[in-house]
């Protein structure tokens, strides 16, 4: 029989403190020594489950703390035996941004459950069932609880309701996840855009349709949920998400201690001790310092009713904020705000959750800055092929024709699954990985990121530095030599560069020791000379040889050398080049694939002529007008 709505019972919590709420404050950037210390008391809290692992954690691990993403899941289930851990999964995406093969799918499910998951959380972003089917038949396989996530969206008016996002929709959903085996249903609001009532809407009617327990997972980004979460304990919501108060709120979940104390002595009461969770919180705001170059800031209101209209989920901001940064176009961010919703009403109205958030959102950016679908991401081709599954609305037709036109793998969508027309690609990461991969968590690491991940590979097992290690302590400044001082006068020959220690950077402005001389008139080559002055700063130590897979150009990706560069139109890493050294290239002719903003873009040859030079190795992490190839037209 269905549950009954507002029974008295205790309202349980689902924490997200080691995976949502920091996701959502800090960047994720909470290492595993930072939670293993109040690890195994909260698992003695009473939560129903804990969220301490997926999303974003792993590719945060692997790309900017050098950590093992599967050691820690390992680390945590011994420190909190007796709490069930969960993990979001993204469903045929996995922890990506791509869909996966059904073998990467299975086997990534299983060596979770291996390393000690025990609720798997699934959801896919455009809440294409099918995209389902692989992760939830392995999950169910395993033993393991399995949660199917509806996700919450709205269209244009912002509250539930007109052509797509309405009662009947997320109904008819959660009854579909129900029959394939869903063990509970979550309502997964990632940008917290559920408003209140509705909430009590559509709580109240999964309860009377399922028979299964019922879950929220809202953020605070639009300042509503307390309000969200306290009609949905009244609609008889069996378990609510929260995070323990520092990292909560803002563009995170409600804070745990505010909803004991606003149910205590009520129906629903949680049973959690106050003073308990005070003094985990304490620990946690012990960690600001360290975490704070990597808290969303810079705005006077910690709320976003704009999230209404461009609907992205706070992560997503805080990542657009700081690669606009880089862009050096974060005054541009209202204008991608206001693109968003065209651009998502054009791709046919998604839900913006990863990795359609993502997708859309550097589109959006390369909208503002480049023009409108002048240069449209890989994913958003992939994505109107039907690569990324049925979108709840029909792709407008001239953008379909437009993004398809020369597209590898055919210019009229697919209806069907999406990873039905994958190959297989785990025996292929096996041959990659031979003799570096160890166990199936390292082949798994690199079918899941094959750039960064290998880069990971290699520091794991010590073939190259630890840039995270690199990073964390300051290195002393080395005494200046003696000489004469050096003056701030700037010559024509300065130049300046982005400095990247880590994931920090900083610019500095460099200008050759003779270059007073070539000012003079005394013309030597512009790379001559052996030292360099930053200007306003002391000497610095000339940087350690790159490791391998990491080469610097050898020439000045900024002064090409003979012929016309390709250029990086954004900070990135580059994946791979599509042509070799001595290759005639037409304009036009896709040259190199860069990864910005976590999406891949490939990019053309400016004109006609051979390609010169190939400046990086796949992996390298390269700056804005940084030439990438050289393309010669003598």
């Amino acid at each position: 029989m269905p549950t009954t709505a507002n029974s008295a019972k205790r309202l349980k919590i689902t924490d997200t403190t080691f995976r949502d709420g920091h996701q959502s404050i800090a960047a994720t950037r909470l290492r595993t020594k930072d939670m293993e210390p109040i690890a195994e008391a909260m698992g003695k809290i009473g939560f129903h489950s804990m969220e301490v692992w997926g999303g974003a954690t792993f590719d945060v691990s692997t790309r900017f703390l050098f950590e093992d993403p599967w050691e820690r899941a390992r680390i945590l289930k011994k420190l909190l035996p007796d709490t069930p851990l969960q993990m979001l999964l993204r469903g045929q995406n996995l922890v990506g941004y791509r869909h996966y093969p059904d073998d990467v799918v299975e086997a990534f499910v299983q060596h979770a459950a291996d390393s000690g998951v025990d609720i798997f959380r699934i959801f896919d972003a455009l809440n294409d069932e099918r995209n389902l089917e692989t992760a939830t038949r392995a999950a169910k396989a395993t033993g393991k609880h399995v949660q199917l996530a509806v996700c919450y969206s709205v269209t244009d008016e912002g509250r539930l309701g007109g052509p797509v996002f309405n009662l009947e929709y997320f109904r008819e959903k959660a009854k579909i996840l129900e029959s394939m085996g869903a063990d509970s249903i979550c309502l997964k609001d990632m940008a917290g855009i559920l408003a209140p009532y509705d909430a009590f809407v559509i709580i109240e009617a999964l309860k009377k349709d399922l028979n299964v327990p019922v879950q929220l997972h809202t953020h605070y980004t639009t300042g509503m949920a307390s309000m969200t979460a306290l009609k949905a304990v009244e609609a008889g919501v069996d378990v609510l998400d929260a995070c323990l108060a520092p990292f909560a709120m803002r563009t995170s979940q409600p804070a745990v201690e505010s909803l004991v104390i606003a149910l205590r002595g009520a129906p629903r009461d949680t049973g959690l001790d106050l003073n308990q969770l005070l003094d985990l919180g304490g620990y946690l705001e012990g960690l600001g310092d360290q975490l704070k170059p990597h808290i969303t800031g810079g705005k006077l209101a910690v709320v976003d009713p704009g999230a209404l209209v461009h609907q992205v989920p706070g992560g997503m901001i805080s990542n657009l904020t700081s690669q606009l940064r880089e862009l050096e176009a974060l005054d541009r961010l209202p204008e991608v705000l206001e693109e968003l919703p065209r651009t998502r009403r054009e791709l046919g109205t998604p839900p913006l959750v990863t990795p359609t958030s993502q997708i859309l959102a550097a589109q959006a950016v390369n909208n503002v800055l480049f023009g409108r679908w002048e240069s449209i991401t890989d994913q958003v081709k992939d994505y109107i092929y039907g690569l990324y599954g049925r979108p709840p609305l029909p792709i407008d037709p001239e953008l379909t024709d437009r993004a398809l036109d020369g597209y590898s793998l055919g210019s009229e969508p697919i209806s069907g699954r999406p990873s039905d027309i994958l190959e297989p690609e785990l025996s292929a990461a096996k041959a990659a990985t031979d003799g570096l991969a160890r166990d199936i968590g390292d082949v798994l690491i690199y079918a899941l990121y094959p750039v960064t991940g290998k880069k990971f590979l290699r520091v794991k097992y010590g073939l190259d530095p630890n840039p995270e290690a690199a990073s964390g302590a300051a290195a002393p400044v080395p005494e200046a030599p003696s000489m004469a001082p050096i003056g701030t006068a700037v010559s024509s020959q300065a130049r300046t560069f982005n400095i990247y220690v880590g994931d920090r950077s900083f610019q500095v402005t460099v200008d050759p020791a003779d270059a007073g001389v070539r000012d003079a008139g005394n013309g030597s080559p512009k790379n001559a000379g052996s030292a360099s002055n930053v200007v306003g700063q002391p000497i610095v130590q000339p940087n350690p040889a790159p490791a391998a897979g990491n080469r610097a150009p050898t020439t000045s990706p900024q002064v090409p050398m003979d012929g016309t560069p390709v250029a990086a139109p954004m900070p990135g890493v580059v994946v791979r080049y599509l042509v070799e050294e001595g290759q005639t290239v037409k304009k036009g002719e896709p040259v190199v694939v860069l990864e910005a903003m976590k999406m891949e873009n490939a990019l053309p040859s400016p004109v006609d002529g051979v390609v010169k030079q190939l400046c990086f190795d796949s992996g390298t992490k390269v700056s804005r007008g940084d030439s990438l190839a050289i393309i010669s037209t003598v």
